[in-house]
């Protein structure tokens, strides 16, 4: 885990809130990132991510609390503190009809690069996201994948301090994903500090020093993956294929002192419990006892999704 001392800390959130009308959609926010540090939002769609980060990129202003970039307090207006910053959003944004260099530089020269470091630093990004022998080609000849690592190189030119990535892999095929978090994984090493919302349990795992788990607009837990799972105690979880009544399964197994959690996903009966080797028959039991028949037995180490289920009730990806 990195958390370091204040002085190393490049992003601090504090009690961050924005309503929508009658929906809270960010409530009480509260994290900060180091130097090297990757740091995610992990949630589902509609979980609040894309407007805190929104709120921390400087693009909406906050009902309460503050966002300080480098020390200095980041505001809409606040440029200084803006320009510490590099933003890849959700939604693709580049020039179709320009090729990746040019857009690059047509960026460049927006964020302030004179010409000789705009040269410099479009043959660095180029390299970096893997385009240099498509560099020529119009943006609208690339797939999904590379026009993703090209967002992400726009919002690398000017070496900001912070890069905030927002559902870089959506919607993108199996090698560009990677090719995508390869890259992540190379900018922390570099010692960019870089804030990377996601709903996929397995890229919060494989990047994110630290973790939060957002709902409902809120954090709901934080930590390392480990500290994450410790949450749950030292539970196995265990899912069961039903026949037979699946709700009186449910409550019967819930009336067992020893589970952490029973909930219903996919039509399967999902447990958490302690030394499940030891316990597994007196769960079949219980299912037996009310006429049901346990066709089928799962029994695994418990991940950041099974956190997700166990702090909120629902799946992640729902």
């Amino acid at each position: 885990m990195v958390r370091g001392s204040r002085l190393d800390q490049v992003l601090v959130c504090s009690g961050l809130r924005k309503a929508f009308g009658e929906l809270q959609a960010v409530d009480e926010v509260s994290f900060s990132i180091a130097r090297g540090e990757t740091y995610g939002l992990l949630g589902p769609n509609g979980a609040g991510k894309t407007t805190s980060i929104s709120m921390v990129a400087g693009l909406l202003r906050p009902d309460a609390g503050e966002v300080t970039v480098l020390g200095r307090r980041l505001t809409p207006t606040a440029a200084a503190a803006k320009s510490a910053v590099g933003l890849v959003p959700q939604e693709v944004a580049i020039y179709p009809d320009l090729s990746a260099r040019e857009n690059l530089r047509f960026f460049g020269r927006l964020q302030g690069l004179d010409r000789r470091e705009l040269d410099t630093r479009t043959d660095e990004v180029l390299a970096l996201i893997g385009l240099t022998d498509r560099a020529g080609d119009r943006a609208d000849t690339f797939s999904g994948g590379m026009k993703r690592r090209l967002n992400i190189g726009i919002g690398l030119l000017h070496r900001p301090e912070l890069l905030i990535l927002d559902e870089p892999t959506v919607g993108v095929d199996p090698q560009s994903r990677n090719a995508i978090l390869e890259s992540v994984e190379d900018l922390a090493t570099d010692g960019l500090a870089v804030l990377y919302t996601t709903h996929y349990m397995e890229e919060a795992e494989r990047l994110c020093d630290r973790i939060a788990i957002v709902d409902k607009g809120r954090i709901v837990a934080e930590g390392t993956r480990r500290e994450l799972i410790a949450t749950i105690g030292e539970h196995d979880l265990v899912r069961l294929e039903i026949d037979g009544d699946v709700q009186a399964a449910v409550e019967q197994l819930r009336g067992l002192s020893e589970l952490g959690s029973v909930e219903v996903e996919d039509d399967h009966i999902v447990c958490l419990l302690a030394g499940a080797a030891r316990r597994l028959p007196a769960l079949l039991g219980a299912v037996a006892e009310v006429g049901a028949v346990t066709t089928g037995v799962e029994v695994r180490e418990p991940d950041l999704e099974d956190v997700f289920l166990h702090l909120t009730g629902a799946a992640l990806r729902d």
